[in-house]
């Protein structure tokens, strides 16, 4: 069935690369030799088909191959983070909607543990829901007793969300009772990401809340990336899942972080 697949998309470079970002995506990362041989082209075509899709922002080269991973200095592309820790993230969703009441207005990230959070909002009708994640906009908008903010901006693609100046301007004029983010990296007492026009839509987002909560799945935790965040004590709480190490949650309470560990 692969090679049948492969040799269609010898057929169609946009359908061969298509099949590449979601075999790359699945499996987190693959070396250029064995993406020739799967989809029988040559190295040559290969390197074409990754240059566009770095483009694209959905993987990055390194010598060798090609990653779908997050480093200190680059973000996952959205579609790959979609299909990561979805049992955990959830659990934290399941623990964070317990903080909402109705009637309250909430701000939500661009981060796909926000994202679980927001499919558990129309059981807490009427609420005021603000956020920049177009996939989360989209869902938002089909849910009964909920008033949406979509947040506009310059869209970028590689988040699937609204961003720039012009997002944080329009975040400025807003103050909400709750505000969740999610963020890369955590390590030392301070939340991390790897890239700078995010951070200063979390920092804005983070200013206009009355109660600011992180939301962690493990594997962010003792890692770090390139740009910084806010101190882990500027946040009411943090929603950790129960994947976390002992290691990890002594770093925690070293650095006297108010954090909670979510039930599976």
């Amino acid at each position: 069935m692969a090679a049948a697949r492969a040799r269609d998309g010898r057929n169609g470079p946009a359908l061969r690369r298509g099949m590449l970002a979601e075999h790359v995506l699945t499996q987190g990362s693959a070396s250029a030799a064995e993406l020739a041989e799967r989809f029988q082209v040559s190295l040559m075509t290969i390197h074409r088909d990754l240059d566009e899709l770095e483009r694209q922002g959905v993987v990055r080269k390194y010598r060798g191959g090609v990653t779908a991973q997050p480093s200190g200095v680059f973000e996952s592309n959205v579609a790959f983070r979609m299909r990561t820790m979805p049992a955990e993230k959830d659990a934290i969703a399941g623990r964070a909607v317990e903080m909402i009441e109705p009637g309250m207005a909430v701000m939500l990230d661009d981060s796909t543990t926000s994202l679980a959070l927001a499919r558990r909002l129309e059981t807490i009708t009427p609420l005021t829901v603000v956020t920049n994640f177009l996939e989360g906009i989209n869902l938002l908008a089909q849910m009964r007793d909920i008033r949406l903010l979509a947040l506009g901006g310059d869209y970028d693609p590689l988040h699937d969300s609204f961003l720039g100046v012009s997002c944080i301007e329009a975040i400025e004029l807003l103050q909400v009772d709750l505000c969740f983010v999610s963020t890369s990296a955590v390590t030392a007492g301070f939340a991390y990401h790897q890239e700078q026009h995010i951070v200063s839509v979390k920092r804005a987002m983070l200013a206009s809340a009355a109660r600011k909560i992180l939301l962690l799945d493990h594997t962010k935790l003792s890692r770090t990336a390139l740009h910084r965040v806010a101190p882990l004590s500027g946040f009411d709480g943090v929603i950790i899942d129960a994947g976390a190490s002992e290691e990890a949650l002594r770093e925690l309470d070293e650095h006297k972080v108010a954090y909670e560990v979510a039930a599976p």
